[in-house]
């Protein structure tokens, strides 16, 4: 039974990785940024790599291994890493829910490389992340994003994602959202800390990775945060009619506007163009402190509530 310090791998009496999907047939690899080494093998919490990047180059595609981060200390990028191999896990071990809070922490520091988009850019097939925060601090001018996702069938468990240098820079989003039959479960995106305005979407849909687009995306339980500097602010959001493929799904999401904005989003989710090769589908979600869960005539459908889209997924507050 391995530990991470003190910290047993076991939950309801199975090894956490099972618990949380992860194989138990591939092989263990450990990342522990305050105590780990380059030097060190990986194999072991003692003998934890220093990075993200140092145990993925470990990792043998289609063998179901698992990277666990330690919770203790973020990990810190200098580069961005590409994820080409498929079929392993990356559970971060800080407790097994939460949609925020994550101690498990991958960031990219700032660099000087046009290519280094984010901390993670995932493009392989049924990759699974449980338990982490992707964020980036990076200032360069095309390091924008918190995460990329472009991959097949990748989930995400209780993730959080959040881009903090390039709050009002045109294009900028937490997650940019290329993959194909991604699932997001009990995920935050955003924040309710720093104002943004509608040139950074918390998820934006976008093709924009060379060969990728968005496919049967899905989001259940998810909470998409923004502190709204004006009405252009938009939670989701994609430029072009055939940025979504077949299907994008909303399940038992919120969409919350704090109150401290300075600004109300007209619309929690909306497009540039209508969608014509995919349907957007809201199903019981709620828009807080937004004038409309979705915008009109983009290929949105809503369904929860009164099927009325002026009204459907909106909060009200109570007043004498």
């Amino acid at each position: 039974m391995s530990t991470f310090g003190d910290q047993v791998f076991q939950y309801g009496g199975q090894p956490i990785g099972g618990a949380l999907g992860a194989s138990p047939f591939g092989n263990a690899y450990f990342v522990d940024y305050r105590n780990g080494s380059t030097s060190y093998d990986g194999k072991t919490p003692k003998t934890a790599k220093k990075t993200f990047a140092q145990a993925y180059a470990l990792v043998t595609s289609n063998n179901n291994d698992v990277i666990y981060i330690d919770g203790d200390s973020g990990v810190v990028e200098t580069a961005m890493t590409t994820i080409t191999k498929n079929r392993f896990a990356v559970i971060g071990v800080n407790g097994l829910n939460g949609h925020m809070g994550q101690g498990a922490r991958i960031s990219l520091a700032t660099t000087t490389v046009a290519t280094d988009l984010c901390a993670i850019n995932n493009q392989g097939v049924r990759v699974t992340f449980s338990g982490i925060k992707f964020s980036n601090n990076s200032t360069k001018d095309e390091s924008i994003y918190g995460h990329i996702e472009a991959g097949e069938y990748a989930r995400y468990f209780n993730c959080s994602f959040y881009e903090s240098a390039d709050i009002a820079v045109t294009g900028a989003a937490e997650l940019l959202h290329n993959g194909d039959s991604a699932m997001f479960y009990n995920c935050t995106f955003g924040s309710t800390a720093n104002e943004t305005g509608g040139v950074h979407a918390n998820v934006l849909v976008t093709a924009t990775i060379s060969g990728k687009k968005l496919r049967d995306g899905y989001f259940e339980n998810c909470i998409f945060d923004a502190k709204a500097d004006d009405t252009d602010k938009v939670f989701v959001y994609g430029a072009n009619a055939t940025d979504v493929e077949r299907r994008l799904m909303f399940k038992n999401c919120e969409f919350f506007n704090t109150e401290l904005a300075s600004g109300v989003p007209a619309h929690a989710i909306g497009f540039g163009a209508k969608q014509t090769e995919g349907l957007v589908a809201v199903k019981n979600c709620t828009a807080w402190n937004c004038t409309k869960i979705a915008q009109e005539d983009m290929g949105i459908w809503v369904d929860g509530g009164p099927p009325t889209m002026n009204t459907t997924g909106i909060a009200l507050e109570e007043t004498s």
